[in-house]
């Protein structure tokens, strides 16, 4: 059995490329058209950021909506340990930050967790809104 390794398909690496930065600049209709197409919900980048990752972190509330009814994983950890929720809290996203905690995301998960950049930068009223959850 032959098991070299071949380099990524150039073709497969552009798609992926656009799917990201659809992620991350909100383009939730292109995103949509892609994810109907087959594109994993949890399609991860090289650093282990998941489209919900790029989203929450750049403020897109509709994005992260679709990815989330699409089944996307709110508290998928990237290769550094940091949680969509906690991306958003850092960004002081609180739009998305709501969602990802209405949609079950766990403010302790990942490092720091959500709750822990939230006590850094000092942010009371998310702090609350992990508390009474």
């Amino acid at each position: 059995m032959n098991h070299d390794h071949h380099p990524p398909d150039p073709e497969v690496v552009a798609l992926a490329t656009r799917v990201f930065d659809h992620a991350r600049h909100g383009d939730t209709s292109e995103l949509a058209t892609f994810l109907d197409a087959g594109v994993p919900v949890n399609l991860t980048n090289d650093k282990g950021d998941t489209l919900l990752m790029l989203a929450a972190y750049h403020g897109h509330t509709a994005t992260a909506t679709l990815l989330l009814d699409r089944g996307a994983d709110p508290d998928r950890l990237n290769d550094r340990g940091q949680s969509p929720l906690a991306g958003a809290v850092f960004r002081g996203e609180t739009d998305v930050v709501r969602l990802l905690i209405d949609r079950g995301a766990d403010p302790d998960t990942g490092t720091p967790s959500a709750r822990q950049t939230a006590r850094m930068f000092e942010q009371h009223d998310l702090l609350t809104l992990f508390d009474t959850r």
